[in-house]
């Protein structure tokens, strides 16, 4: 009985690593050049990186993203998540992390694929009567990682194979797309993103302040408030909230206000009084303080040093990428290759 169950586990472990191999072969085949590809099937973004990054600051938006090659490094309040060729990352919340690219060559590139979840699509499945509950997790953060099942390869791969064939993908890309919802659902990992998108579940509720806050960021913070749009008192939504993105709300509308800042003076040219009032600051002073703690130098050095890098705008990508990182800082890529040479994202 033990012999057979070994030899049923070896068996099911050489077909996951089988269908790792193949969908590592279909993102490399669609992602050949480094860092963010955009597909035609709405919200799958494949993505190739050729060498390790330093630390970075992310913003991860509700999405998975499963690799099939390389390994990265994600770091939310300490907690420090690993991801390699047998992982996936769920992010059930739009939620800040710091994140590295650890192994990643021209020969052995990283290759992920990243799919934006759509949140009326979880709900739909999750109200299906016959979905099996999924596995008992402790998991609180807004993020986690999980191991890949044969199924999930299965049915990324198969999304990925209608890029194939473009007039396939308005009738089956949003089949595959629930099937792979239901896939992750199966996992521990899956309670996660069932509690988020639970009308009434307090992850569900903290998740409408989240939304609402970024939102409303440039206006002042009243906790109250807050809590009446979460609907639960201020005590337990701080609680909640930390446990979700591993910050304040308070941190959190500060980080918010910082990065919107950073954005308007380099891209739209505004000065830093105009940038700070823009996003609620009432004190220059302050602003000027709390930019140079969080990326490292004044706003007037700081955007001066990333124009004379040949900063160029990231809108398109899935991660807003800032301080601490040569490649990428702030929501926007330092180029010093012509545009395609290299790229960002997972």
């Amino acid at each position: 009985m033990v012999a057979r169950q070994t030899e049923k586990a070896g068996d099911g472990a050489r077909t996951a690593m089988a269908m790792r191999e193949k969908l590592a072969r279909k993102i490399a085949a669609y992602a050949q050049s480094p860092g963010a590809n955009p597909t035609c099937i709405p919200g799958l973004v494949l993505y190739r990186r050729t060498k390790p990054t330093a630390c970075f600051l992310a913003t991860y938006e509700p999405s998975v993203t499963v690799f099939a090659q390389g390994r990265k490094r994600v770091n939310l309040g300490g907690h420090i998540y690993l991801c390699d060729a047998s992982s996936f990352l769920l992010s059930s919340i739009d939620v800040p992390a710091e994140s590295q690219i650890v192994e990643a060559s021209e020969q052995a590139p990283l290759l992920s694929m990243f799919l934006q979840l759509d949140m009326p699509m979880v709900r739909e499945v999750i109200g299906r009567e016959e979905l099996p509950e999924p596995e008992t997790s402790t998991h609180a953060r807004g993020i986690a990682v999980g191991e890949t099942t044969a199924g999930l390869l299965d049915a990324c791969t198969r999304l990925i194979g209608l890029l194939g064939t473009p007039e396939d993908v308005p009738f089956l890309g949003h089949l595959i797309q629930r099937e792979i919802v239901y896939r992750i659902l199966r996992t521990p990992q899956g309670e996660r993103l069932r509690a988020i998108a639970t009308t009434g579940d307090l992850s569900h509720r903290t998740a409408r302040a989240i939304a609402w806050l970024r939102a409303n960021f440039a206006k002042p913070l009243r906790l109250e408030e807050l809590a009446e749009v979460a609907r639960m008192g201020v005590s337990t939504l701080h609680h909640q909230f930390r446990a979700l993105t591993a910050m304040s709300p308070l941190q959190y509308q500060k980080r918010l206000r910082l990065q919107t800042a950073r954005q308007r003076m380099l891209m739209d040219g505004l000065d830093a009084t105009s940038a700070a009032y823009e996003v609620g600051y009432e004190s220059i002073s302050q602003f000027s303080r709390e930019y140079s703690r969080f990326f490292g130098q004044p706003p007037i050095r700081d955007i001066k040093a990333l124009r004379d890098a040949k900063v160029v705008p990231i809108r398109a990508v899935p991660e807003f990428m800032y301080p601490n990182s040569r490649v990428v800082r702030g929501g926007f890529f330092l180029r010093k290759k012509p545009l395609g040479d290299d790229g960002s994202g997972v």
